[in-house]
């Protein structure tokens, strides 16, 4: 199903008290908060850390609370008791229930927004739901050639995901299947493994095949990082095609081989591909098969990037297109610096190797290193080599991964692509 097909149910835009019911929502179980914060939740952030509160409730995980200031009601959200984000906050009109009729009107808004700004032909696979930026807080839906993977971030969910299940069939009727994934308790937890099951309709292929503007890429929705594929880089993916006609390219942390495949295809003369990960390399190679690449013709490198780069340095192997599309390096906000010295160090290993004329493709998802912090780090390792570098393009996440203005967390990926002259 491509989100260009209408949905059911539509209404308003999220959280809004124009969709609620006219009658008052019963009083349920208030949590006080400790700290001035009522203006800036009622601005809009969605969470609520345990810290902020003047008491913690021994309810379960998933249980409807109040978070209230003085006494008066603030918003309603899902309780975690496992997590430091103690409340995940869903509306703030108090006439507006939380459950299963929330939710549908929730999926129909973000299914919206994904059919009015997405082009039939630009893929099949997108993100439906984005968490915060979609008024779901906590839940990550992603569609794959009509198979649905649901991946819950919080313990508050897990009493209703069968019911989040019925308000996604209920939006996307086209679906073939919902497969879940294993849930975390922490925003910032690795959560590279952790297989799911099958939540409803057909259990997804091993091997599920999708279309990017005509480039077919394999996605493991089974074991695969995330959801099975990087969505959020697919304009970028898709972008990075122009750089590539007769260029000797390199792909490092290449996971899957997204960016590789598109370069192939897009006239690069040879890709090679780096990733620790032997399983992923085995299928980027099988999508090179699948828009009739020879994987022969390229080169994949089990490898790790830092060692890798240091080694075709002592060989003296230089590049003409450079992609750097790391992990997070900073998974909390005290590993800021050390972050930002790694970036550096990265950037300054691949600038190493690039030759005059050519570019490089830097990204960065670290929700906590800004635009201009990585910048710098940039900035930084080519100083250092006494290079002088060209800014030509300033890319970030596509439409379906929206980002909610009081949620500046949501805005975490940048890539920028440089020219050595």
């Amino acid at each position: 199903m491509r989100p260009d097909r209408p949905a059911t149910g539509e209404t308003t835009d999220g959280g809004s008290a124009a969709a609620a019911p006219s009658r008052p929502h019963p009083a349920g179980l208030q949590v006080e908060l400790a700290k001035d914060l009522a203006h800036h939740l009622r601005g809009g952030h969605p969470w609520v850390f345990r810290k902020a509160l003047g008491a913690v409730p021994r309810v379960a995980a998933g249980t409807v609370v109040e978070v209230t200031s003085g006494g008066r009601f603030v918003a309603r959200g899902l309780y975690d008791p496992h997590s430091p984000i103690a409340v995940r906050l869903l509306t703030r009109d108090p006439a507006e229930a939380v459950g299963p009729t929330l939710w549908a009107r929730r999926f129909a808004q973000a299914l919206r927004l994904r059919r009015e700004l997405f082009a039939a032909s630009e893929a099949d696979a997108y993100r439906l739901v984005h968490g915060e930026n979609d008024f779901l807080p906590g839940v990550v839906v992603d569609v794959y050639a009509g198979f649905a993977v649901l991946k819950l971030y919080s313990a508050a969910w897990t009493p209703h995901r069968a019911d989040l299940v019925a308000a996604l069939r209920g939006a996307v009727p086209e679906l073939r299947g919902v497969f879940g994934r294993d849930e975390l308790g922490r925003e910032d937890a690795d959560d590279a493994a952790g297989a799911g099951r099958p939540l409803w309709g057909e259990p997804p292929p091993e091997r599920i095949r999708i279309h990017e503007g005509g480039t077919a890429l394999l996605v493991d929705v089974r074991h695969g990082q995330k959801t099975g594929l990087f969505l959020d880089q697919r304009a970028n993916r898709l972008g990075l095609r122009r750089y590539a006609p007769g260029r000797e390219a390199l792909n490092c942390f290449s996971y899957t081989g997204g960016f590789s495949v598109h370069l192939a295809q897009s006239g690069a003369r040879r890709v090679t591909s780096v990733d620790l990960d032997g399983d992923a390399l085995e299928l980027s190679r099988e999508s090179f098969r699948a828009n009739g690449l020879d994987p022969g013709a390229h080169e994949f490198r089990q490898a790790d990037v830092f060692d890798q780069l240091a080694a075709w340095k002592r060989e003296g192997r230089t590049f003409d297109l450079i992609v750097l599309d790391p992990p997070a390096f900073a998974k909390s906000q005290a590993k800021v610096p050390a972050a930002l010295a790694g970036y550096a160090a990265l950037n300054r290993a691949a600038l190493q190797l690039l030759r005059p004329g050519g570019y490089l493709a830097t990204a960065s998802c670290s929700a906590r290193v800004s635009a201009e912090a990585f910048l710098g780090a940039v900035s930084e390792a080519a100083g250092k080599l006494g290079l002088p570098l060209q800014l030509v393009e300033d890319r970030r996440q596509p439409f379906d991964h929206p980002v909610l203005l009081q949620f500046p967390q949501g805005a975490y990926l940048k890539l920028f692509v440089f020219r050595r002259p």
